[in-house]
This record gives structure tokens, C-alpha cells and sequence, in this order.
């Protein structure tokens, strides 16, 4: 950390540990759940969300990247998602095809967008009917992992469990209905929100494995009533091959944007009811007159809205707005940035976990975190060294670090490459797919492929 920028009142942890007040604890093994038979064919995965290749979502991405690292291991893997599309208006894939060995199964869904509510939960109604009926057509699979979007499409695992005989996993990429409940969006006193949570919290119980993004994600899973003993920590990751240093000077990409001398502060990807763009909005109003920095927002989201109402309003000609580039794109965009933002409301802590800050750090750019002190997002910051968290609502403190980055080259890039190297080390793709791939071990046993090499055959509960 960077000592005369306002700091967090507490200190930095060590390691990874459990949210302040809470004991770390059954730090076990997961148990060896395996009740599959021997077949001779190779081992079969089905992975089940709404979004997968080609669309940009994060999730989407995600997948992609395990489903076919877990193919070229000697896995028979599918996919089950929708055919419509993350983004509104773009052309729906074939509804069967393989890509790079993965065999995807795509079943109609209304693509009407996150604008509205009506838009989320018709989409997501319209895939859940898709899904589970395809979902009783396919053959057995050893192993059925379903992720969380739309929220409960992990009911399709616990089906294919209790009629099938799979090994269910639930990759607990956000929590839901958490999420709206903390955002005020719903209420408890809801009977179909309190039965809708109760659901959920099923089907984590139900669940052979939860696999979770972080400690403070166990937390709250924990008290659902899920064991110790069922859940894996497994980070998101970025990939180094996608996302690598470009040096400032002769970038092509802030060269062609007009931005070659000045300082780019960039958030990069969906800017959602999850975060808050209040501070950035405010810090772009503190620092106009300093004509050398840009706010730059690169993709989409809801909070979007406000940063483009201030800057009509107002006329904050320091800042601008991109849509979302394409994937293989990400190593030019996402190093056009002198500094990375990342935001995350305190409600949420637990309930989603910023993958965005694992690519500013391969991107080797420092990051400013707006958020609460500790989180998962928090922690990797101070532990990593890579960069700067303030309190929401601290927009002093904010235009304080951005200034101090602008005005110290040496410290940002003192702060990159140590956000790049813990990137290396911890939270990038092949090192987080073979915890995946220990994991799938597990849960077939001897049925693992010969090419699988020799390792662990467990992952650590909670490391």
C-alpha cells in the first residue's frame, strides 16, 4: 500500500482467511462421494447455464475456458444453455454443434435483455423450461455442474441427481435471491421470495459439491446449511495467453482513441446494480480541469446510465464510453488503462465476487477498489500489493489515489507488477482449471481418463 494515500482502518490479513469475526473452521477434506458405476466409455460432464460461446458474458467465458480445458484432459464434456444471446439482437447460434470438442446443446429462450425485471425473468423462465426438458433427453452424465445464472438452474442438477444418479455440483458464481433481497429489490416477507429462497438453499444442500469463489461466498453458503466437508474454493481466473502487458508507448489501441498522453482510468465490463458508479461519477466532476486524466468506460450495465447522464448533463468531456469489445480484443483494451476501477456495494460482499480485478491484475495495471474493507476483492488487493481500496463513499480518498498514481509513475507500476505476478500465481486459467480437474477426479474415482496426469485427487475444502 501506498502510505500517504488514505488507507483502511484495519489492517491487511495474511493468508486467506474468514471474514473478521468469524472462525476459520473445518478446514477438511471433501469426503469421497462417488456413486457411479464403471462404464467404458470415457467419464461425462454436463455443464448447464444460460449463457456459453459465443456470447461475451462473464459466466459465459468462464465455462468456456473449463469445458474445454476438461476435453483436453480426455473428458466427454457437453454443454446445455440457450440460444439466445447475452446481448439483444444478435444472431442465435445452431442449437447443436461442436466447438473445440465440447458438444453444446442449445434450447430455445426469449433473448429480451436486462432492462427490466419482466425482460430478466421471462428469459430466464422461458430457458429453465428448455433446459430441464433437453436436460431429461441427454444420457446419464457422471457428473452434472450447474452454475447460477438464471438463479436455481441448479434445480436441473438436483433433478438429473435424484433420476439419474449424477454427481451434482453447484459453481456458486453469485447468490440468489440474495442478491435482490440485499438490494432491496425483493422482500422476505414475500411468500414467493421466502419459498424461492428456501428452494435455493435446497438445492446448495442437495448439491455433492458447492464450489465457491472465495471465503467471505463460504461464509454465506455456510449458513444455508451446507458442510464444510461439501465445499471447494476455486477462484475465476483471466488467462495469460488472452490478457498480457503492452508498454504505453506505441499502444495501438490508445493511439486510435486519442489517448496516448493522457492518464486512463478504466472500468472495464458490466457496470451492474452490484457496484456503484456514485464515486467514480464524482471523482470525474473533482478532477475535469485536469485535462491529462480520462474516466474511460469500456461495456455495459445498468449503472451505466448514470455515468452517461452526468457526462450529457454536465458535460464531462473527461469522460468516455465504449461498448464492450470482443474477447480476443481484451489485451489491447484492457491495457489502453493506466489504472483499473473495480466497485462492489458492502451488501454484496459474499454474494458476487468482481471477476474483473484478475484481469486488471494480468493486465499488469494497479487497481482502485471502491468497496467495503473486507471482501474477497479487498483482501487479494492488500495481500497482493497490486493497488488501492477505499470505502464507498470516500470520493477524498478516491481522487487522492487516482491523482497519486498520475502523479508517481514508479509506485503504479511497482503495483502492476505485483497485481501480475500474484495473477501468475494464483488466478490464472491453467492453474484454476487443473483445481477443477482434481475435483472431477474426485468424483468419478477410477474412472478418471488415462491422460488425466497424476496429482492430487482432491482439492482442499476451503484452502
Amino acid at each position: 500500500m501506498v502510505s500517504d494515500i488514505p488507507k483502511p482502518s484495519t489492517p491487511p490479513r495474511s493468508g486467506r482467511l474468514w471474514r473478521a469475526g468469524h472462525p476459520s473452521e473445518g478446514r477438511t477434506r471433501p469426503h469421497s462421494g462417488s456413486r457411479i458405476g464403471q462404464p467404458s466409455r470415457r467419464p461425462r460432464i454436463l455443464f448447464v447455464n444460460q449463457y456459453y460461446w459465443p456470447d461475451h458474458a462473464s459466466t459465459a467465458q468462464h465455462l468456456t475456458d473449463l469445458a474445454e480445458s476438461l476435453v483436453d484432459r480426455g473428458y466427454e464434456v457437453h454443454v446445455l444453455c440457450a440460444r439466445g444471446r447475452y446481448e439483444p439482437g444478435a444472431e442465435p447460434p445452431p442449437a447443436e454443434e461442436t466447438h473445440n470438442g465440447v458438444q453444446i446443446h442449445r434450447v430455445r429462450a426469449t433473448s429480451l435483455g436486462r432492462g427490466s425485471v419482466f425482460n430478466r425473468m421471462t428469459d430466464y423462465l422461458s430457458f429453465y423450461l428448455g433446459a430441464v426438458r433437453k436436460a431429461l433427453s441427454l444420457p446419464k452424465f457422471e457428473v452434472v455442474v450447474t452454475l447460477t445464472t438464471p438463479p436455481i438452474i441448479g434445480l436441473v442438477g438436483t433433478i438429473l441427481r435424484r433420476l439419474k444418479g449424477s454427481c451434482q455440483v453447484y459453481w456458486s458464481m453469485d447468490l440468489h435471491p440474495d442478491a435482490s433481497l440485499a438490494l432491496g429489490q425483493m422482500s422476505k416477507r414475500n411468500p414467493v421470495v421466502a419459498a424461492l429462497a428456501w428452494l435455493s438453499d435446497l438445492v446448495y444442500r442437495q448439491s455433492d459439491r458447492v464450489v465457491v469463489l472465495g471465503p467471505y461466498m463460504a461464509d454465506r453458503i455456510r449458513d444455508k446449511g451446507v458442510r464444510d466437508s461439501r465445499m471447494v474454493e476455486i477462484p475465476v481466473w483471466s488467462r495469460q495467453d488472452e490478457i498480457f502487458p503492452i508498454p504505453r508507448k506505441g499502444h495501438p489501441m490508445r493511439e486510435s482513441l486519442g489517448l496516448s498522453e493522457k492518464f486512463v482510468v478504466m472500468y472495464s465490463g458490466n457496470l451492474g446494480l452490484a457496484h456503484s458508479a456514485t464515486e467514480f461519477i464524482e471523482a470525474a466532476r473533482r478532477l475535469r480541469d485536469r485535462k491529462e486524466i480520462v474516466f474511460l468506460f469500456v461495456g455495459g450495465g445498468p449503472r451505466l446510465r448514470e455515468v452517461k447522464d452526468a457526462k450529457q448533463a454536465e458535460g464531462l468531456e473527461n469522460i468516455q464510453l465504449l461498448d464492450y469489445v470482443p474477447r480476443e480484443q481484451l489485451h489491447e483494451s484492457l491495457t489502453v488503462a493506466d489504472a483499473h476501477l473495480v466497485s462492489m456495494r458492502p451488501e454484496m460482499t459474499g454474494i458476487v465476487v468482481p471477476g474483473k480485478l484478475y484481469g486488471a491484475m494480468a493486465s499488469e495495471r494497479p487497481v482502485l477498489f471502491v468497496g467495503p474493507d473486507h471482501s474477497e476483492t479487498a483482501d487479494t488487493i492488500r495481500q497482493a500489493g497490486c493497488g488501492i481500496t477505499v470505502r464507498l463513499g470516500e470520493v477524498d480518498s478516491l481522487v487522492d489515489a487516482i491523482t497519486y498514481l498520475a502523479d508517481h509513475p514508479s509506485a503504479a507500476s511497482a503495483m502492476a507488477e505485483k497485481g501480475r505476478s500474484t495473477f501468475l500465481a494464483e488466478f490464472e486459467r491453467e492453474g484454476c482449471c487443473e483445481q477443477w480437474a482434481a475435483l472431477m477426479g474426485e468424483l468419478v474415482g477410477d474412472l478418471r481418463p488415462a491422460s488425466v496426469p497424476d496429482g492430487p485427487a482432491v482439492v482442499s475444502a476451503i484452502r
